[in-house]
């Protein structure tokens, strides 16, 4: 389980956000008006099929394709020759593990997954906002959970324009490894099969779709 975590905030982390050079953003009414406008992204935001990239804290990539239905349900497939993937079918994540043939899962509340797959988005509450800036054609709002500060934070990645959409994210843990995840080629608002967010064994079903 403790293995499994780990790979989910590894597969939750996010976006290879753009160093460079960053404007803080201070003022309180600015700030509260990026963090609705987040909000109310996400609040809208019904279904998702995008290709990603991922880069994990040793400088690897992988890549696949994202599927998202809020609430509750997401799918991370990864492009051959792996074999892994993770699935989210609104209550618990699975990660398969293709090299080991096995499973591990969790519920989805016990995972970086529920915050962008709960049905009331609020980046308030159990999510505290540390840090809204702007660098790399950016807006970037990061986050800590409130009763665990030190457990590592989230940061999401929005653009601006030619319109407001969510194009990375990252996650680092607590002791700062960080993982990145970028998004592309999104394609939002698709009627998405259930299949897809359904759990099934590859070694007893011989295929997963």
């Amino acid at each position: 389980m403790i293995q499994f975590i780990k790979k989910m905030g590894l597969m939750m982390a996010a976006f290879a956000i753009v160093l460079g050079a960053s404007n803080p953003v201070h003022a309180e009414n600015k700030t509260n008006n990026d963090t609705a406008q987040a909000e109310n992204y996400f609040q809208q935001l019904k279904t998702v099929k995008s290709r990603f990239v991922q880069t994990a804290a040793d400088g690897s990539q992988t890549r696949g394709t994202f599927y998202l239905s809020r609430p509750g349900k997401l799918r991370f497939e990864y492009d051959p020759p792996s074999k892994d993937f993770v699935v989210a079918d609104g209550f618990f994540i699975y990660f398969y593990d293709g090299e080991m043939k096995q499973q591990s899962n969790a519920p989805i509340g016990q995972t970086l997954a529920d915050f962008l797959l709960r049905k009331d988005f609020k980046l308030s509450g159990d999510l505290k906002v540390t840090k809204i800036m702007r660098a790399g054609g950016y807006i970037q709002i990061t986050v800590i959970q409130s009763k665990l500060p030190k457990a590592g934070d989230l940061t999401l990645a929005f653009t601006e324009a030619p319109k407001y959409q969510l194009k990375k994210w990252r996650v680092k843990d607590s002791v700062g490894n960080i993982t990145e995840t970028e998004l592309f080629d999104m394609q939002t608002g698709l009627k998405l099969p259930s299949s897809l967010f359904a759990y099934r064994d590859p070694v007893a079903k011989g295929v997963n779709k």
